[in-house]
């Protein structure tokens, strides 16, 4: 199986068990190794008394980007701290694409950053997530743990 093919089925369980960002209506939109890109509209039950989205919704959209891209390689990851920076507001009815990028992998930490971006290519937020792998452990499990996937996978 190619890194991509690995990355794509890697998205795919994730998604399938992913409640959080399936409550938030967030869209795997595509993953490859070290990189996730999803998106979100942003709804008025997301709308702080500001008038604008909420910070947290913002920051979970960009937490899953985060989550997917280092989790691409089925080493299961998980956030070791994150910081965010709000840098514009976003509005209901935007629709807002996260767009996670590795920027480093040494042994058993990463570093990813991610960009919130709107529907108008503003930046909303910048986003660098800390990740830990938990060593000898799967994301998805491979031997017919995948939705559709009929056969074993070495």
């Amino acid at each position: 199986m190619s890194p991509q093919e690995l990355a794509s089925k890697v998205g795919e369980g994730m998604m399938a068990t992913d409640h959080a960002s399936i409550a938030l209506g967030i869209r795997l939109m595509h993953i490859s190794p070290g990189a996730a890109q999803m998106e979100m509209q942003v709804r008025p039950d997301m709308i702080n008394g500001f008038g604008t989205c909420h910070g947290g919704m913002i920051t979970a959209l960009a937490d899953s980007a985060f989550g997917f891209a280092c989790n691409s390689y089925n080493e299961l990851t998980v956030a070791s701290g994150l910081s965010v920076d709000f840098v514009a507001p976003a509005f209901a009815g935007e629709v807002l694409t996260a767009k996670a990028v590795e920027v480093s992998l040494s042994g058993r930490t990463g570093v990813y950053d991610v960009m919130v971006f709107n529907q108008k290519a503003d930046c909303i937020a910048v986003f660098r997530g800390r990740s830990h792998r938990i060593k000898g452990k799967q994301t998805v499990p491979l031997v017919g743990g995948l939705p559709g996937d009929n056969q074993a996978h070495a």
